[in-house]
């Protein structure tokens, strides 16, 4: 179960037949797009791909080439001998219709992933920390798979990467990142239009909801984390798809705020916390301490318990780690 070359996962994934792919659960832009690019990938190979996830597709995404192929929900039955899991650190984050998949008789699991917190828990891992997305590693894909990036599949892989990277703006963003993208623009990618599509066109409900969002905007240790709430009843006015992944940056983007938190009520009584840093806390280290994971400067964990617990215990524990970082310094 250790982890495999690039080279080596190709060629397992050339063996596969009738693969299925699938994401996390509360899929972003990485996730989706990195789902989608392999399919396609995969298709020109000639394997009979079904793609799924256990989430609906924000509306922002929803331009990308394939998207509608995109199964919701309870995985279609067929008789597929290969599982792709893609950004999923732990088998929980595949969710409950689709990580039934992982103990299936006779299919393979290959696992590509980026996170610094994933175990191999896959029959063919393929996990690089160092990749900025997972967008970048199913670019490198294409050389061993042998298949071409068409403008379809670079569209879904510059999602990928833009997304993960904060539009190439978060430190995870080498010259490599770079340089990718570039090949990705000589190869047709009309890099401005897809931008105007995930960041400059959002739904009026998505307005909405940040608008509501903000008014519960909170701030502590001396103006150096900020935090945000979004309640089930909030999601339940303006809808259930609107992508929330950005309204964490909010409360990072304010002067002075080191750590930006946002506490997202789930059914069932689960809290998802969300964690964003600047440059001096590890938030990953954060995240791990209530079971999560992710980057140092993007991390996240679920919270059994109620919104205010959550907040309580959260809270106190990023005030200890943000008051070692700065060692009793004023902002």
């Amino acid at each position: 179960m250790g982890n495999k070359s690039l080279a080596a996962v190709a060629a397992e994934l050339r063996r596969a037949v009738r693969p299925v792919l699938a994401g996390h659960v509360m899929p972003d832009g990485d996730s989706i797009g990195s789902t989608l690019a392999l399919g396609l990938m995969l298709e020109q190979l000639g394997k009979t791909v079904q793609m799924v996830s256990q989430d609906p597709i924000p509306a922002t995404y929803r331009f990308l080439p394939g998207v509608e192929r995109i199964h919701i929900g309870t995985v279609p039955d067929a008789d597929y001998d290969y599982l792709v899991t893609l950004d999923c650190s732990v088998p929980e984050r595949l969710g409950p219709d689709v990580k039934p998949l992982l103990s299936r008789p006779g299919i393979r699991v290959v696992n590509i992933d980026h996170h610094i917190s994933t175990g191999p828990f896959a029959d063919f891992n393929h996990i690089d920390p160092t990749a900025a997305a997972v967008g970048e590693i199913v670019f490198d894909l294409a050389e061993p798979l042998g298949v071409e990036i068409t403008v379809d599949i670079g569209t879904c892989l510059y999602v990928a990467i833009a997304t993960d990277t904060g539009s190439f703006r978060y430190e995870n963003t080498t010259a490599g990142t770079h340089r990718r993208i570039a090949r990705l623009m000589e190869m047709g990618l009309d890099a401005a239009a897809v931008n105007t599509r995930i960041y400059d066109e959002k739904p009026l409900a998505a307005i909405r909801l940040l608008h509501q969002v903000l008014g519960t905007l909170a701030l502590s240790a001396g103006g150096r984390i900020a935090w945000l709430r979004l309640t089930r009843a909030m999601e339940a006015e303006y809808g259930e798809e609107v992508d929330v992944e950005d309204l964490i940056n909010y409360a990072r983007r304010i002067s002075g705020v080191e750590v930006g938190i946002l506490f997202r009520e789930l059914p069932e009584g689960q809290i998802k916390v969300g964690f964003r840093s600047k440059r001096a806390v590890d938030v990953a280290a954060l995240a791990s301490a209530f079971g999560g994971g992710g980057h140092p400067r993007a991390a996240g964990c679920r919270f059994e318990g109620e919104l205010a617990e959550a907040e309580r215990q959260v809270l106190g524990a990023t005030e200890r780690v943000v008051a070692e970082a700065f060692d009793g310094r004023s902002p």
